[in-house]
């Protein structure tokens, strides 16, 4: 702990790092002013209880980082941004030409794929603006408009969108941490003193054993994540021998260090973006003037809001994504082939495509480990729910599964940093 705020003092102390997380800072400020601008006709009351009554709308404001509570400009948040990125990623698991310009190319291929993401992210943020805004309208929450107050809302809300994931991006190449992750994190830590007020107002002693349920838990999962994203399987590694004239080179030994959960809390911001993208469609479609259109998008949203049907797909979808973003970020065929270039080699194992093999089949195991354990934490707070009925604790799960992750990147990211400089 002494060792953290050594480091946290070194970084303040630094003037590039200062001035990376004051730029940090000033850009989650101005999202957080961005988030408090409502689009115009607002009706705060019956926005309240549809957020209340929906936990569907629960977890949709979590996601925007808390946009969606007042029906800010950036309701939307980084969620078409994120979704984007998803089928652009998928996209180079299925053509080749754009697998090897991630990898052939490096930074300048992730360059391109970020650009594509960004322009996939336009036309589903206006798709999204025009669900929400026909769900808000069948809601009473917004007025009907004309075509003209309509369009012109629909462009807000794709522009604050737009501007978000500008944000974000400036966040990750000028501050510190991962942008989009931070604008999430901020967006859960800024509703902290309201529910806080809540809890007090609502104290109870009757319900006593679900607050301590829910502190036990809570400390568990904080406890988990801390344990699973630190905890790495070290593969030895031993570089060969060379003679050059009267000297002898290498023989010496280390480790590659394979990390449980390489994924982070991207699986679980994936799962999500995937799990509320069809339902905000499935909601705009339920109230077209098709009543078959209609009727077969208010049966799929009814199916979809049972809490085990969403509970169930929740699990596959973040154990999938865990492996999915893991074959995206480590190619065990490219780290074999450097480990070759450059005369090293795993003891009992023969370079080149023995030693692939042998790391995909390490990350295989590891991985499910990481996966079943995210996936595990991502459900616990439905089941609590379930049995609880207590619909804060399936939101409060996830915020603290995201927070407790984001955070340790960040201190990870300061710690790089600081090691950098002190070199």
């Amino acid at each position: 702990m002494n060792n953290i705020w050594q480091k946290i003092g070194m970084a303040f102390k630094d003037p590039i790092l200062r001035k990376r997380v004051g730029f940090t800072v000033l850009a989650l400020v101005l999202f957080r002013l961005l988030a408090t601008i409502p689009i115009p006709g607002v009706n705060a009351e019956n926005l309240s209880t549809l957020l209340n009554s929906s936990q569907f709308f629960g977890f949709l404001n979590i996601f925007s980082g808390g946009g969606l509570s007042n029906l800010s400009i950036v309701m939307l948040g980084v969620g078409p941004f994120i979704t984007a990125s998803i089928v652009i990623q998928l996209l180079t698991m299925m053509f080749p030409k754009w697998k090897a310009l991630m990898h052939d190319e490096g930074e300048a291929g992730r360059l391109k794929l970020s650009h594509y993401s960004r322009l996939l992210s336009v036309p589903l943020a206006i798709l999204s603006a025009v669900g929400f805004m026909t769900l808000l309208q069948s809601q009473n929450v917004l007025p009907h408009l004309g075509a003209y107050a309509y369009v012109v809302n629909i462009v807000v809300i794709t522009a604050g969108s737009v501007l978000l994931m500008w944000i974000g991006e400036l966040i990750s190449e000028f501050g510190i941490g991962n942008g989009v992750s931070l604008i999430i994190f901020a967006g859960i830590v800024s509703v902290l003193p309201d529910r806080v007020t809540q809890f007090i107002a609502g104290y109870s002693v009757a319900d006593m054993p679900i607050y301590i349920t829910g502190l036990v838990v809570a400390l568990v999962v904080i406890a988990g994540v801390v344990f699973v994203t630190e905890a790495e399987r070290s593969v030895p590694v031993t570089y060969a021998k060379q003679v050059r004239g009267n000297k002898v080179y290498g023989g010496a030994s280390t480790y590659l260090p394979l990390r449980l959960n390489q994924a982070g809390v991207i699986p679980i911001i994936f799962a999500l973006s995937i799990l509320l993208f069809p339902q905000i469609i499935s909601n705009f479609l339920s109230h077209v003037q098709n009543q078959t259109v209609a009727s077969y998008a208010a049966a799929f949203t009814t199916f979809f809001n049972n809490p085990w049907v969403y509970g169930i797909f929740y699990f596959i979808l973040v154990v999938a994504f865990t492996y999915f973003y893991t074959a995206v970020t480590f190619d065990p065929k490219q780290i074999s082939e450097n480990l070759q270039r450059s005369g090293a080699f795993i003891p009992g194992v023969r370079p080149g495509e023995h030693t692939r093999d042998h790391l995909a089949s390490i990350v295989t195991r590891i991985t499910l480990v990481g996966a079943l354990f995210l996936g595990i934490v991502a459900v616990l707070p439905l089941v609590m729910q379930a049995f609880t009925a207590n619909k804060s604790l399936a939101i409060g799960g996830t915020a603290l599964l995201i927070v407790v992750s984001v955070v340790l990147d960040l201190l990870k990211k300061v710690d790089a940093q600081v090691s950098m400089r002190e070199y």
